[in-house]
């Protein structure tokens, strides 16, 4: 018997999609897969409903490099409402505490250094986090009482940008996988002796993407109306852009041709990668495969199908 036909297109790149507000993450992959009739897709690294902005998503071979992107650091503008907490630490939620208190400038940027670096947190109970194989939300949502353990964060930046009001604070923050811009909110609110919340959240920056690379889901769908796949596919960044902090090593036909059968082959010469070293192998400028550098060797990790 032979294979089954895989439904739609075997279309490979990133849409580097500028999530509209009040659309979950997989509502907006499954809009962007059905705009590209694509086979397959998937996105690196989830956006809050209530949250804009960048939502990088893998369409065909990318969704092999969504990792690379995951691992890479996050940029986010937001704004945080002084004086309640909610359940879901941003305005979608009840309010659980209030407080009259409304911090100063001098009082918020006293506290910042507190939030920079690694630093433990406790994610808010209304995110994907796994308890026993159920994700929190779900049972946050059923009413049960959840209670997630604090694990490390790296927050590189956390920079006070503008105070509109004394109910108010923008901030931007420069962090790393796993950070939560809510919990941050939440903390800062206690901290400072009132509470907050998250009222308003825009990605601005995920691994090698960043706002110039955004495309809007109206701009998407008029370029696909009007020009059918070929304009909507141009709007697509390489598969291998999601690698730009990997070192490239440009390989033969030969070679190429033992990494899609999953072989090894020798490095050779005096710019060889060092051992342990995680590369990407391109023959003719198409992606052929990931891999890790050992014992003078090149061993494929991921492959990828030639176009």
């Amino acid at each position: 018997m032979g294979q089954r036909q895989k439904k739609g297109r075997p279309i490979s790149g990133w849409l580097i999609l500028d999530k509209p507000l009040g659309m979950t993450s997989t509502q907006a992959v499954s809009v962007v897969k059905r705009i590209f009739g694509a086979q397959k897709a998937g996105h690196a690294g989830t956006l809050d409903p209530l949250a804009t902005g960048l939502l990088p998503i893998a369409l065909g071979e990318a969704t092999k490099t969504v990792p690379y992107v995951m691992d890479g650091r996050k940029i986010y503008g937001f704004t945080v409402r002084w004086g309640e907490e909610t359940t879901t630490d941003d305005a979608e939620g009840a309010v659980v505490a209030q407080s009259d208190l409304r911090p100063s400038r001098a009082a918020i940027e006293a506290v910042l250094p507190e939030f920079i670096g690694t630093i433990m947190q406790v994610p808010p109970a209304f995110s994907a986090i796994k308890i026993d194989g159920e994700r929190a939300y779900d049972l946050a949502r059923d009413g049960e009482d959840v209670q997630l353990e604090p694990r490390p964060i790296e927050v590189h930046r956390l920079d006070l940008v503008d105070m509109p009001d004394d109910n108010t604070a923008i901030f931007a923050a420069e962090c790393g996988k796993g950070t939560y811009v809510r919990a941050l909110a939440r903390d800062m609110g206690r901290l400072l002796g009132t509470r907050g919340h998250v009222a308003n959240l825009r990605r601005l920056l995920v691994g090698p993407f960043d706002e110039a690379s955004m495309v809007k889901l109206d701009t998407l769908r008029e370029a696909q109306a009007e020009g059918g796949f070929d304009q909507a596919d141009a709007m697509l960044a390489p598969v291998e852009t999601a690698l730009s902090d990997l070192r490239e090593i440009r390989i033969g036909e030969a070679e190429a041709a033992r990494l899609r059968n999953g072989q090894p082959f020798i490095l050779r010469g005096r710019d060889a990668p060092l051992a342990g070293e995680t590369v990407f192998a391109t023959q003719a400028g198409s992606l052929v495969a990931i891999g890790s550098v050992e014992q003078g060797s090149f061993q494929p990790l991921r492959v990828f199908v030639g176009e």
